[in-house]
């Protein structure tokens, strides 16, 4: 039977099977696709590939996404949470949380207080254990007990009814109803509970959902964008440890990743506080606060806020902040009128009173107390500063004691309303401008010596020198005829050496001077002139080194920070480092925005200062000390008054030449006037000086110059 066998072959690539000899077919040649056809395919391939990508990237299904891994995120980490919780309140890991955030703080007292909370939570916890290994026996107990004398209270109370209705079958009576009712119970249990295991877990989660959409914890990017912009949200510790963590300091970031969710035990209370709220945040060791001072711009955009809307100053306490976040966009509403404007019996007194300038970041009213203190006003152009400086001025004209002279070397009227209430008004940016300010300002000086040598316990009269752009006059290349100059920074200058001998002794004699300047420099503002000012005022400047010379080092690296306000967006806002004004415990500084005295309403209060004083007649100009005529000048300063008491005419006279007059009594006075035809005279029991008596006595007087050449 073998010999009848046919042996096959199989082919290992067709996997068939062949006779020998026989020769397998080979197949045919595939037909070559024509072109067309090729590009049709690849054509409908990319259609299909751009819809594809249409729809997995059109808005419509990220949407869908993110709302599918928000919700789900949601209940992981509303899971995670309720897990959290429970795992805390079980165990002791919420008082080593804490212990750890006490110690990443560097507050060791704390972290000790913490671990002994623990190890009592530790005792008690053993003492619930050891109680529980007795539970069972005493649970067997408790049951046998309380079913004896719950079988034997109902059989009493069956014997009772029994007795009751003569029937012995009401013995079981209590016991068959209680069977009952624990048949009713099991049978109501049975039909609910089938619903309750189905929808119960849907339950669970929703509530797990809700934890975890009441504590966002889905990322942002999953929230829709509505929720994601969490600019103007309100201030809560969490934001704010969360916005200190992400400033990049990496101390920082371990410290309150350690910390966990104990890191709001490094924020004090979050205070309400004016239009925004005030926190301290104390940092963790190895952290300075130079570092978060120099992070602004990014702690404010973590919490939600723009740069001028955060200010970080530093309290007393070590190694501390406070942070003050503005409401958004509050600081961009107008503060209200001036109580200079809205009050008309508002009143001055330049010793005890404090000029109403505006309000603080807080709210609260900020005022400044002018008594004895020299004042400097710096900032950019057009940013508010002469009407800040112009304000603080307004208001202590309503003190009919104090005497104004004036030198604006801007000379556009911002002081026009000071004419005929400041004894000398110079207005104009010439250099004649810049002398006649000059000897306005060694008047000052001369009017200082006078009183420094009178007798001890004078009282005097205050007197305020205002120089408005005094950049012009530090800048003023003008000579005099012994080539000294008016301008300059060096000892040579006529200015600056007037500027400093009043800032020298003329706080004592209530000789004071205001200046206003822009943009300072060591050129415009030299170094000693700004240091000696009490009252240091900035408004908006462009570089921190300019901040450092309008308002000091300290100042500037306790948290001032004018370089960081908003050119024209705020306009008339100042940072004050002064000793006038109520500063918070441990700050160098305040930033207060000013209330805005336009002219028309400057005019007005100035028409209310005028009231209170005599005539007085505004000289717009200031003799030479070297070159005067007494007869001339005391007819000046008459004006247009037809007599006028001679102890003003000697006020006057010192202020229109004080180097010359500064020094007069009544005796030089008559002494000058004495055989003219002009002399004093009594009217109503007081001494005089008439001026067309001595109108006359010029008009006849022969012209052989001044006077001062025969003293």
């Amino acid at each position: 039977m073998t010999d009848n066998v046919v042996p096959l072959f199989k082919d290992p690539t067709t996997g068939t099977y062949t006779l020998p000899g026989d020769t397998p077919e080979t197949p045919a040649a595939a037909a070559p696709v024509p072109d067309a056809v090729r590009r049709v395919r690849v054509w409908v391939w990319k259609r299909r590939a751009r819809g594809l990508h249409a729809a997995v990237t059109s808005e419509r299904t990220r949407t869908a996404a993110r709302l599918v891994a928000r919700h789900g995120l949601y209940v992981l980490g509303g899971t995670r949470i309720t897990a959290k919780r429970a795992w805390d309140g079980r165990t002791g890991s919420r008082y080593e949380r804490m212990i750890r955030a006490a110690e990443a703080a560097g507050n060791f007292e704390e972290a000790k207080e913490w671990e002994d909370r623990l190890t009592r939570f530790r005792a008690a916890r053993h003492h619930r254990r050891m109680d529980l290994l007795k539970a069972p026996q005493d649970a067997v107990k408790s049951v046998a007990y309380g079913t004896g004398l719950t079988i034997g209270g109902l059989f009493l109370l069956g014997i009772v009814l029994a007795i009751a209705h003569k029937d012995a079958s009401w013995i079981l009576a209590p016991i068959n109803a209680v069977i009952e009712a624990i048949a009713a119970i099991v049978h109501v249990g049975t039909a609910v509970w089938g619903p309750a295991v189905t929808i119960g877990p849907w339950l669970a989660l929703l509530a797990l959902w809700g934890v975890g959409r009441q504590r966002q914890t889905a990322p942002q990017w999953a929230l829709p964008a509505q929720e994601r912009d969490d600019s103007g949200a309100p201030i809560t510790p969490s934001i704010v440890v969360t916005a200190l963590r992400d400033l990049g300091i990496a101390p920082m970031r371990k410290a309150i990743k350690e910390m966990g969710d104990a890191g709001a035990a490094m924020l004090g209370p979050i205070r309400i506080a004016g239009c925004g709220v005030e926190v301290d945040a104390t940092l963790p060791s190895g952290v300075s606060t130079k570092e978060v001072q120099e992070r602004r711009r990014k702690l404010a955009e973590n919490l939600g806020r723009h740069e001028h809307e955060v200010f970080i100053t530093l309290p007393t306490a070590a190694r501390t902040v406070r942070l003050w976040i503005a409401d958004s966009g509050a600081l961009d509403e107008p503060i209200g009128p001036s109580p200079l404007v809205t009050d008309p019996k508002a009143a001055a007194n330049y010793k005890s009173g404090k000029a109403p300038w505006g309000q603080d970041l807080r709210g609260d009213a900020a005022a400044l107390s002018l008594y004895q203190r020299h004042v400097l006003a710096t900032g950019l152009s057009n940013q508010g500063k002469t009407a800040a400086l112009r304000a603080l001025a307004l208001w202590l004209a309503l003190d009919r004691t104090v005497e104004f002279r004036i030198a604006d070397l801007k000379g556009v009227g911002d002081w026009d309303m000071f004419d005929g209430l400041a004894t000398t008004l110079i207005q104009g940016p010439t250099d004649e401008h810049v002398i006649k300010a000059t000897v306005m300002v060694e008047g000052l000086v001369a009017e200082m010596e006078r009183r420094i040598q009178m007798p001890p316990g004078t009282v005097f009269t205050p007197l305020i020198g205002i120089v408005d752009e005094a950049q012009v006059a530090f800048m003023c290349p003008a000579v005099d005829d012994e080539k000294k100059p008016y301008g300059g920074s060096k000892a040579t200058s006529r200015y600056f050496m007037a500027v400093r001998k009043i800032h020298n002794q003329g706080r004592a004699v209530d000789v004071l001077l205001w200046e206003g300047t822009q943009d300072p420099t060591d050129q415009n503002l030299p170094k000693l002139v700004r240091e000696g000012a009490h009252t240091r005022v900035s408004l908006v400047l462009g570089t921190e080194s300019q901040a450092r010379m309008a308002l000091g080092d300290k100042a500037v690296d306790g948290g001032a920070a004018p370089h960081l306000l908003r050119q024209d967006l705020d306009k008339g806002t100042v940072v004050v480092s002064s000793g006038g004004i109520t500063i918070p415990a441990g700050q160098t500084s305040i930033t207060v925005r000013t209330h805005y005295i336009d002219d028309e309403q400057a005019a007005e209060v100035a028409d209310r200062a005028k009231a209170l004083r005599e005539g007085i007649t505004t000289a717009h100009t200031v003799a030479d000390a070297d070159a005067y005529d007494p007869l001339a000048d005391i007819l000046t300063v008459l004006g247009t008054e037809t007599r006028v008491l001679t102890q003003d005419v000697l006020k006057r006279l010192a202020t229109l030449n004080g180097k010359a007059y500064g020094r007069w009594s009544f005796i030089d006075l008559k002494r000058v006037l004495d055989g003219t035809g002009a002399e004093p005279y009594k009217s109503e029991g007081r001494m005089v000086i008439g001026r067309d008596r001595l109108a006359r006595v010029l008009a006849n007087r022969p012209d052989t110059g001044s006077a001062s050449a025969a003293e």
